[in-house]
């Protein structure tokens, strides 16, 4: 799926673009609204998140322009603007959500996943381990008959387990990969987070486990 970000804050572009492609969209990043309407006029991205307040055209320009060319792509809005008004002119501008700053990634990834999945278009990657399964698009683990919703966090984990079977993965990786915005993380997060994952590898009746090898990290194995 391909991603057009418009946002001048080089910082939170450059983030937001890592953060994505971490998780398996192509990514194009432009920081004014000018650029942004060149981009988005090819019709060729699956969604489009817009910050409003750009330089040369704001947000709400931009999606004007684009609702007018034509153009169908989703749009996402990314301001420090969270009032309702503010909202209303967003959605009557032709926005299909609207994400107020200062906001958690994973807010975002849902969003867009959720977004994407309006379309129509959006078909949902399901990783596979043995028998053990994680749906992406609903942030589910299952196997067989059994399953279980994970969290946001504790989706991250797993689809970083999951994209990385039998390697072993420092705490300090996970917690970089999934924690990478919030400077107070701490190591401990990721030790309680792995052991609510194994509680529900263990609920769903999982043929994998989580592997602690002692002063090096944590990998998925195949149980026994």
């Amino acid at each position: 799926m391909r991603l057009l970000i418009a946002e001048d804050e080089l910082d939170l572009a450059e983030a937001l673009t890592a953060f994505l492609e971490k998780n398996q969209y192509t990514v194009d990043a432009v920081h004014d609204g000018a650029t942004a309407l060149d981009y988005a006029g090819t019709g060729d991205y699956d969604a489009i998140i817009l910050d409003i307040m750009m330089p040369k055209l704001d947000g709400l320009q931009v999606l004007t322009r684009l609702r007018d060319m034509g153009i169908a792509a989703p749009v996402m809005l990314l301001t420090a603007k969270g009032e309702k008004d503010d909202r209303v002119v967003g959605f009557n501008a032709g926005a299909d959500d609207y994400l107020p700053k200062p906001f958690a990634p994973d807010e975002l990834l849902a969003r867009v996943r959720a977004m994407l999945r309006r379309t129509g278009d959006y078909k949902p990657t399901v990783l596979r381990f043995g028998s053990l399964e994680l749906d992406c698009g609903s942030s589910t683990l299952r196997c067989g008959a059994g399953t279980e919703r994970l969290s946001g966090r504790e989706f991250q984990v797993m689809e970083l387990f999951m994209r990385n079977p039998q390697v072993i993965l420092p705490a300090e990786r996970i917690l970089e990969r999934v924690w990478g915005w919030d400077a107070q993380a701490e190591i401990s997060v990721v030790w309680v987070h792995i052991s609510n994952l194994r509680k529900k590898l263990a609920c769903v009746g999982a043929d994998a486990v989580i592997r602690a090898s002692r002063g090096l990290g944590y990998s998925l194995e195949a149980a026994g």
